[in-house]
Protein backbone atom coordinates (compact mmCIF):
# COMPACT_ATOMS: atom_id res chain seq x y z
CA UNK A 1 0.00 0.00 0.00
CA UNK A 2 1.92 3.30 -0.94
CA UNK A 3 1.82 6.47 -0.39
CA UNK A 4 -0.09 9.02 -2.59
CA UNK A 5 0.81 12.77 -3.38
CA UNK A 6 -1.73 14.20 -5.72
CA UNK A 7 -0.89 17.47 -7.19
CA UNK A 8 -2.27 20.90 -6.09
CA UNK A 9 -5.88 20.98 -7.86
CA UNK A 10 -6.13 17.53 -5.84
CA UNK A 11 -4.80 19.10 -2.64
CA UNK A 12 -7.47 22.38 -3.13
CA UNK A 13 -10.70 20.56 -3.73
CA UNK A 14 -9.76 18.22 -0.86
CA UNK A 15 -9.21 21.65 1.47
CA UNK A 16 -12.44 22.89 0.16
CA UNK A 17 -14.40 19.80 1.12
CA UNK A 18 -13.37 20.74 4.77
CA UNK A 19 -16.42 23.43 5.09
CA UNK A 20 -19.16 20.86 3.66
CA UNK A 21 -18.39 18.32 6.52
CA UNK A 22 -19.68 20.95 9.09
CA UNK A 23 -23.60 20.08 9.18
CA UNK A 24 -22.31 16.34 10.18
CA UNK A 25 -20.20 17.11 12.42
CA UNK A 26 -22.85 19.20 14.21
CA UNK A 27 -25.38 16.05 14.80
CA UNK A 28 -22.73 14.14 16.65
CA UNK A 29 -23.03 13.86 20.56
CA UNK A 30 -20.61 12.56 22.59
CA UNK A 31 -21.67 9.74 25.51
CA UNK A 32 -21.31 10.37 28.78
CA UNK A 33 -18.92 9.12 31.14
CA UNK A 34 -21.06 6.40 32.28
CA UNK A 35 -21.66 4.91 28.95
CA UNK A 36 -17.90 5.15 28.22
CA UNK A 37 -17.34 2.97 31.27
CA UNK A 38 -20.06 0.35 29.91
CA UNK A 39 -17.76 -0.31 26.34
CA UNK A 40 -16.23 -3.84 27.11
CA UNK A 41 -12.43 -4.71 26.29
CA UNK A 42 -12.09 -7.65 24.05
CA UNK A 43 -10.28 -9.54 27.33
CA UNK A 44 -9.82 -12.97 26.38
CA UNK A 45 -10.77 -13.26 22.57
CA UNK A 46 -8.27 -11.05 21.47
CA UNK A 47 -5.42 -14.15 22.96
CA UNK A 48 -3.79 -15.28 19.90
CA UNK A 49 -4.21 -18.90 20.87
CA UNK A 50 -7.21 -19.17 22.31
CA UNK A 51 -9.75 -16.40 21.48
CA UNK A 52 -12.89 -16.71 20.28
CA UNK A 53 -12.47 -13.45 17.65
CA UNK A 54 -8.73 -13.46 16.90
CA UNK A 55 -7.29 -17.11 17.23
CA UNK A 56 -9.17 -18.34 14.27
CA UNK A 57 -7.95 -15.56 12.01
CA UNK A 58 -4.25 -15.90 12.40
CA UNK A 59 -3.56 -18.00 9.77
CA UNK A 60 -2.54 -17.28 5.74
CA UNK A 61 -5.34 -16.04 3.93
CA UNK A 62 -4.42 -16.21 0.38
CA UNK A 63 -7.60 -15.22 -1.85
CA UNK A 64 -8.76 -18.57 -3.20
CA UNK A 65 -7.24 -20.89 -0.71
CA UNK A 66 -8.71 -23.26 2.18
CA UNK A 67 -7.38 -20.70 5.01
CA UNK A 68 -8.99 -17.97 3.09
CA UNK A 69 -12.65 -20.01 3.20
CA UNK A 70 -11.80 -20.81 6.77
CA UNK A 71 -11.89 -17.34 7.64
CA UNK A 72 -14.63 -16.17 6.31
CA UNK A 73 -16.81 -19.26 7.46
CA UNK A 74 -16.01 -17.86 11.18
CA UNK A 75 -17.39 -14.29 10.33
CA UNK A 76 -20.37 -15.95 8.93
CA UNK A 77 -20.35 -17.90 12.22
CA UNK A 78 -19.71 -15.06 14.33
CA UNK A 79 -22.52 -12.69 12.77
CA UNK A 80 -25.00 -15.40 12.42
CA UNK A 81 -24.79 -17.55 15.83
CA UNK A 82 -23.08 -15.52 17.98
CA UNK A 83 -25.24 -12.23 17.33
CA UNK A 84 -29.48 -12.57 17.87
CA UNK A 85 -30.12 -13.04 14.11
CA UNK A 86 -30.17 -8.94 13.77
CA UNK A 87 -27.34 -8.68 10.94
CA UNK A 88 -27.81 -8.90 7.38
CA UNK A 89 -25.11 -10.56 5.62
CA UNK A 90 -24.27 -10.07 1.91
CA UNK A 91 -21.98 -11.61 -0.59
CA UNK A 92 -19.90 -9.95 -2.70
CA UNK A 93 -18.18 -12.76 -5.26
CA UNK A 94 -15.70 -11.40 -8.20
CA UNK A 95 -13.02 -13.44 -10.06
CA UNK A 96 -9.70 -12.18 -11.59
CA UNK A 97 -6.43 -13.05 -12.81
CA UNK A 98 -3.29 -11.65 -11.41
CA UNK A 99 0.15 -11.74 -12.59
CA UNK A 100 1.95 -14.40 -10.13
CA UNK A 101 -1.63 -16.75 -11.39
CA UNK A 102 -1.35 -16.55 -15.25
CA UNK A 103 -4.77 -17.10 -16.76
CA UNK A 104 -6.58 -18.50 -14.22
CA UNK A 105 -9.14 -17.11 -12.20
CA UNK A 106 -8.84 -16.11 -8.54
CA UNK A 107 -11.94 -16.16 -7.17
CA UNK A 108 -12.19 -12.92 -4.68
CA UNK A 109 -15.62 -13.00 -1.41
CA UNK A 110 -16.15 -9.60 0.32
CA UNK A 111 -18.30 -9.97 2.93
CA UNK A 112 -21.00 -7.08 4.11
CA UNK A 113 -22.45 -7.34 7.58
CA UNK A 114 -25.64 -4.78 7.84
CA UNK A 115 -27.86 -3.61 10.67
CA UNK A 116 -30.43 -1.07 9.33
CA UNK A 117 -33.55 0.51 11.96
CA UNK A 118 -35.88 -2.40 11.85
CA UNK A 119 -38.35 0.02 9.93
CA UNK A 120 -36.60 1.54 7.15
CA UNK A 121 -36.10 1.17 3.90
CA UNK A 122 -32.80 0.95 2.47
CA UNK A 123 -32.87 3.15 0.26
CA UNK A 124 -33.36 5.81 3.29
CA UNK A 125 -30.85 5.00 5.28
CA UNK A 126 -27.21 6.45 5.82
CA UNK A 127 -24.79 3.87 6.77
CA UNK A 128 -21.81 4.22 9.30
CA UNK A 129 -19.16 1.88 7.35
CA UNK A 130 -16.53 0.01 9.02
CA UNK A 131 -14.63 -1.76 6.58
CA UNK A 132 -10.87 -3.78 6.81
CA UNK A 133 -9.31 -6.66 4.38
CA UNK A 134 -9.44 -10.01 5.62
CA UNK A 135 -6.93 -11.88 2.88
CA UNK A 136 -3.24 -12.18 3.27
CA UNK A 137 -0.13 -11.61 0.95
CA UNK A 138 0.65 -14.81 -1.47
CA UNK A 139 4.29 -14.15 -1.12
CA UNK A 140 5.95 -15.13 1.26
CA UNK A 141 4.50 -18.40 1.52
CA UNK A 142 3.03 -18.76 5.30
CA UNK A 143 2.66 -14.94 5.46
CA UNK A 144 -0.35 -14.41 8.30
CA UNK A 145 -0.47 -11.15 8.15
CA UNK A 146 -1.53 -10.76 12.52
CA UNK A 147 -1.53 -6.99 11.72
CA UNK A 148 -2.55 -6.79 7.85
CA UNK A 149 -5.48 -7.29 8.88
CA UNK A 150 -6.36 -10.24 11.08
CA UNK A 151 -6.45 -7.44 14.44
CA UNK A 152 -8.68 -4.49 12.26
CA UNK A 153 -11.33 -7.48 11.63
CA UNK A 154 -11.42 -9.27 14.93
CA UNK A 155 -11.48 -4.94 16.43
CA UNK A 156 -14.90 -4.73 13.97
CA UNK A 157 -16.03 -8.21 15.07
CA UNK A 158 -15.69 -6.62 18.77
CA UNK A 159 -17.64 -3.82 17.69
CA UNK A 160 -20.26 -5.49 16.16
CA UNK A 161 -21.26 -7.30 19.37
CA UNK A 162 -20.30 -3.75 21.95
CA UNK A 163 -23.36 -1.95 20.18
CA UNK A 164 -25.64 -4.80 19.04
CA UNK A 165 -28.10 -4.85 22.46
CA UNK A 166 -28.10 -1.29 22.38
CA UNK A 167 -28.93 -0.85 18.47
CA UNK A 168 -31.83 -3.27 19.60
CA UNK A 169 -33.07 -1.72 22.83
CA UNK A 170 -32.96 2.21 21.18
CA UNK A 171 -34.77 0.99 18.16
CA UNK A 172 -37.20 -0.57 20.32
CA UNK A 173 -37.58 2.50 22.39
CA UNK A 174 -38.23 4.38 19.38
CA UNK A 175 -40.86 2.03 17.86
CA UNK A 176 -42.84 2.07 20.95
CA UNK A 177 -42.63 6.32 21.47
CA UNK A 178 -43.62 6.14 17.87
CA UNK A 179 -40.73 7.93 17.01
CA UNK A 180 -39.33 5.33 14.61
CA UNK A 181 -39.86 6.32 10.81
CA UNK A 182 -41.09 9.22 11.79
CA UNK A 183 -39.36 11.16 8.91
CA UNK A 184 -37.97 13.91 11.85
CA UNK A 185 -34.51 12.52 11.85
CA UNK A 186 -32.02 10.85 9.46
CA UNK A 187 -32.37 7.03 9.20
CA UNK A 188 -28.68 5.64 11.14
CA UNK A 189 -27.64 2.31 10.28
CA UNK A 190 -24.24 0.37 10.54
CA UNK A 191 -22.40 -1.75 8.28
CA UNK A 192 -18.87 -4.37 8.63
CA UNK A 193 -16.89 -4.50 5.62
CA UNK A 194 -14.68 -7.67 5.56
CA UNK A 195 -12.68 -7.19 1.92
CA UNK A 196 -10.93 -9.43 -0.19
CA UNK A 197 -8.22 -9.26 -2.21
CA UNK A 198 -6.57 -5.82 -1.49
CA UNK A 199 -2.77 -7.43 -1.21
CA UNK A 200 -0.43 -7.47 -4.74
CA UNK A 201 0.53 -10.63 -5.75
CA UNK A 202 3.35 -9.23 -7.35
CA UNK A 203 3.38 -5.77 -7.18
CA UNK A 204 1.07 -2.60 -6.32
CA UNK A 205 -0.41 -1.37 -9.11
CA UNK A 206 -4.19 -0.47 -10.15
CA UNK A 207 -4.24 -3.40 -11.91
CA UNK A 208 -2.30 -5.68 -9.38
CA UNK A 209 -4.35 -4.70 -5.57
CA UNK A 210 -7.35 -4.01 -4.56
CA UNK A 211 -9.80 -6.78 -5.88
CA UNK A 212 -12.46 -6.88 -4.14
CA UNK A 213 -12.99 -2.79 -3.19
CA UNK A 214 -12.85 -2.42 -6.57
CA UNK A 215 -15.21 -4.57 -7.65
CA UNK A 216 -17.43 -3.57 -4.78
CA UNK A 217 -17.63 0.04 -5.33
CA UNK A 218 -18.25 -0.60 -9.21
CA UNK A 219 -21.50 -3.06 -8.64
CA UNK A 220 -22.38 -0.60 -6.10
CA UNK A 221 -22.17 2.97 -8.11
CA UNK A 222 -24.29 0.38 -10.92
CA UNK A 223 -26.95 -0.57 -8.24
CA UNK A 224 -29.68 2.20 -8.11
CA UNK A 225 -32.60 2.64 -4.75
CA UNK A 226 -36.35 3.40 -5.91
CA UNK A 227 -36.45 6.87 -7.49
CA UNK A 228 -38.31 8.05 -4.32
CA UNK A 229 -35.69 6.71 -1.81
CA UNK A 230 -33.02 9.63 -0.24
CA UNK A 231 -30.29 7.82 -1.12
CA UNK A 232 -29.57 6.81 -5.06
CA UNK A 233 -26.94 4.52 -4.89
CA UNK A 234 -25.37 2.24 -1.79
CA UNK A 235 -22.42 4.18 -2.17
CA UNK A 236 -24.51 7.56 -1.77
CA UNK A 237 -25.60 5.48 1.71
CA UNK A 238 -22.84 5.61 3.03
CA UNK A 239 -21.86 8.44 5.77
CA UNK A 240 -18.61 8.01 6.73
CA UNK A 241 -16.30 4.78 5.16
CA UNK A 242 -13.92 4.25 8.09
CA UNK A 243 -10.72 2.19 7.00
CA UNK A 244 -9.06 -0.23 9.63
CA UNK A 245 -5.20 -1.47 8.41
CA UNK A 246 -1.93 -2.05 10.20
CA UNK A 247 -3.41 -2.53 13.78
CA UNK A 248 -1.69 -4.09 16.87
CA UNK A 249 1.47 -2.93 16.78
CA UNK A 250 2.66 -0.69 19.70
CA UNK A 251 3.47 3.02 19.54
CA UNK A 252 1.19 3.46 16.83
CA UNK A 253 0.96 7.24 15.06
CA UNK A 254 -2.32 7.78 13.27
CA UNK A 255 -2.26 10.90 11.18
CA UNK A 256 -5.53 12.53 10.20
CA UNK A 257 -5.17 12.20 6.16
CA UNK A 258 -8.29 13.82 4.86
CA UNK A 259 -9.58 17.38 5.01
CA UNK A 260 -13.04 16.90 4.95
CA UNK A 261 -13.53 14.27 7.50
CA UNK A 262 -11.13 15.61 10.12
CA UNK A 263 -13.96 16.10 11.78
CA UNK A 264 -14.61 13.01 12.45
CA UNK A 265 -11.20 11.71 13.32
CA UNK A 266 -11.11 14.54 16.09
CA UNK A 267 -14.06 12.79 17.62
CA UNK A 268 -12.39 9.92 17.87
CA UNK A 269 -8.94 10.90 18.62
CA UNK A 270 -11.21 12.63 21.79
CA UNK A 271 -13.13 9.23 22.55
CA UNK A 272 -9.74 7.86 22.99
CA UNK A 273 -8.27 10.98 25.28
CA UNK A 274 -11.27 10.36 27.72
CA UNK A 275 -10.94 6.45 28.27
CA UNK A 276 -7.49 7.41 28.57
CA UNK A 277 -8.43 9.74 30.89
CA UNK A 278 -11.21 7.14 32.92
CA UNK A 279 -8.45 4.63 32.93
CA UNK A 280 -10.44 2.57 30.48
CA UNK A 281 -7.24 1.65 28.18
CA UNK A 282 -4.09 -0.55 28.72
CA UNK A 283 -1.68 1.44 27.09
CA UNK A 284 0.22 4.62 28.73
CA UNK A 285 -2.01 7.58 29.60
CA UNK A 286 0.77 9.58 27.28
CA UNK A 287 0.39 7.02 24.47
CA UNK A 288 -2.05 8.69 22.17
CA UNK A 289 -2.86 6.93 19.09
CA UNK A 290 -4.72 10.02 17.21
CA UNK A 291 -2.43 12.81 18.31
CA UNK A 292 -3.14 15.38 15.27
CA UNK A 293 -6.55 16.28 16.39
CA UNK A 294 -4.86 20.26 16.39
CA UNK A 295 -4.72 20.48 12.14
CA UNK A 296 -5.85 22.97 10.69
CA UNK A 297 -6.83 22.65 7.27
CA UNK A 298 -3.76 24.53 5.65
CA UNK A 299 -1.51 21.52 7.38
CA UNK A 300 -3.38 19.13 4.87
CA UNK A 301 -0.94 18.19 1.90
CA UNK A 302 -3.17 15.63 0.35
CA UNK A 303 -0.98 12.63 0.83
CA UNK A 304 -2.43 9.53 1.64
CA UNK A 305 -1.98 6.07 1.87
CA UNK A 306 -3.68 3.58 -0.83
CA UNK A 307 -6.01 1.17 0.69
CA UNK A 308 -8.92 -0.52 0.02
CA UNK A 309 -10.93 3.19 0.56
CA UNK A 310 -9.68 5.02 -2.62
CA UNK A 311 -12.33 3.21 -5.11
CA UNK A 312 -14.84 4.17 -3.07
CA UNK A 313 -13.73 7.97 -1.98
CA UNK A 314 -12.99 8.25 -5.90
CA UNK A 315 -16.77 7.61 -6.30
CA UNK A 316 -17.25 10.51 -3.79
CA UNK A 317 -17.30 9.01 -0.36
CA UNK A 318 -15.90 10.41 2.43
CA UNK A 319 -12.74 8.72 4.46
CA UNK A 320 -11.50 7.93 7.76
CA UNK A 321 -8.65 5.44 7.22
CA UNK A 322 -7.28 4.41 10.42
CA UNK A 323 -3.84 2.99 9.51
CA UNK A 324 -0.37 3.94 11.23
CA UNK A 325 2.58 5.74 9.64
CA UNK A 326 5.02 5.35 9.53
CA UNK A 327 3.51 1.34 9.18
CA UNK A 328 4.61 -1.08 11.42
CA UNK A 329 8.41 -2.68 11.47
CA UNK A 330 6.80 -6.28 10.79
CA UNK A 331 4.89 -4.70 7.49
CA UNK A 332 5.14 -7.49 5.35
CA UNK A 333 7.76 -9.89 6.88
CA UNK A 334 7.21 -13.19 8.36
CA UNK A 335 7.17 -11.65 11.96
CA UNK A 336 3.82 -10.43 11.46
CA UNK A 337 2.13 -12.83 13.26
CA UNK A 338 0.50 -13.55 16.77
CA UNK A 339 3.46 -13.69 18.76
CA UNK A 340 4.56 -9.90 17.66
CA UNK A 341 1.11 -8.41 18.23
CA UNK A 342 1.07 -5.78 21.24
CA UNK A 343 -1.90 -7.15 23.38
CA UNK A 344 -2.36 -4.02 25.22
CA UNK A 345 -2.41 -1.82 21.62
CA UNK A 346 -4.98 -4.27 19.72
CA UNK A 347 -7.60 -4.40 23.07
CA UNK A 348 -7.58 -0.32 23.12
CA UNK A 349 -8.22 -0.13 19.49
CA UNK A 350 -10.84 -2.98 20.19
CA UNK A 351 -12.57 -0.04 22.82
CA UNK A 352 -11.52 2.79 20.72
CA UNK A 353 -13.73 1.71 17.80
CA UNK A 354 -16.75 0.30 19.46
CA UNK A 355 -16.62 3.56 21.87
CA UNK A 356 -16.66 5.83 18.71
CA UNK A 357 -19.36 3.77 17.00
CA UNK A 358 -21.48 4.16 20.16
CA UNK A 359 -21.26 7.56 20.20
CA UNK A 360 -22.12 7.86 16.29
CA UNK A 361 -24.72 5.80 16.68
CA UNK A 362 -26.22 8.09 19.28
CA UNK A 363 -26.91 5.15 21.90
CA UNK A 364 -26.43 7.33 25.17
CA UNK A 365 -28.42 5.39 27.90
CA UNK A 366 -28.68 2.64 25.92
CA UNK A 367 -25.37 0.56 26.59
CA UNK A 368 -25.93 -1.97 29.00
CA UNK A 369 -23.92 -2.39 32.43
CA UNK A 370 -20.60 -4.44 31.91
CA UNK A 371 -21.04 -8.03 34.06
CA UNK A 372 -19.77 -8.06 37.21
CA UNK A 373 -16.16 -8.56 37.99
CA UNK A 374 -15.50 -8.11 33.94
CA UNK A 375 -14.97 -3.99 33.94
CA UNK A 376 -11.39 -3.74 33.30
CA UNK A 377 -9.72 -0.32 34.89
CA UNK A 378 -6.17 0.48 33.83
CA UNK A 379 -3.53 2.39 35.71
CA UNK A 380 -2.09 4.70 33.48
CA UNK A 381 0.99 3.08 33.13
CA UNK A 382 -0.55 -0.20 30.95
CA UNK A 383 -1.26 -2.53 33.85
CA UNK A 384 -4.83 -3.19 33.98
CA UNK A 385 -7.00 -4.55 36.60
CA UNK A 386 -10.25 -6.06 37.03
CA UNK A 387 -13.14 -4.09 39.47
CA UNK A 388 -16.31 -5.37 40.87
CA UNK A 389 -19.03 -3.32 39.52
Amino acid sequence: MPYHRPNGLVRAVRLVLTFTAAAAALAYTPLSDDSLRRIPSGGADFDIDSGALLAPILTPRVPGTAGSRKARQHFVDFFTTQLPGNWTVEWHNSTSTTPATGDALVPFSSLVFRRDPPWAVPGDVGRLTLAAHYDSLYRPEGFVGAVDSAVPCAVLMHVARSVDAALTDKWAAMLAAGAGGDGLDEEKGVQIMLLDGEEAWVSWSDSDSLYGSRALAETWEATRYDVASVFSTPLDAISLFVLLDLLGAPDPHIPSYFANTHWAYQHMAAVEGRLRKLGMLETPLTSQFMEEDWKEAHQFTGGFVLDDHVPFMERGVDILHIIPTPFPVVWHTMDDDGAHLDMPTTRDWARIMAAFVAEWMDLEGFLPALPVGSHEKCDGRGRGEKLEL
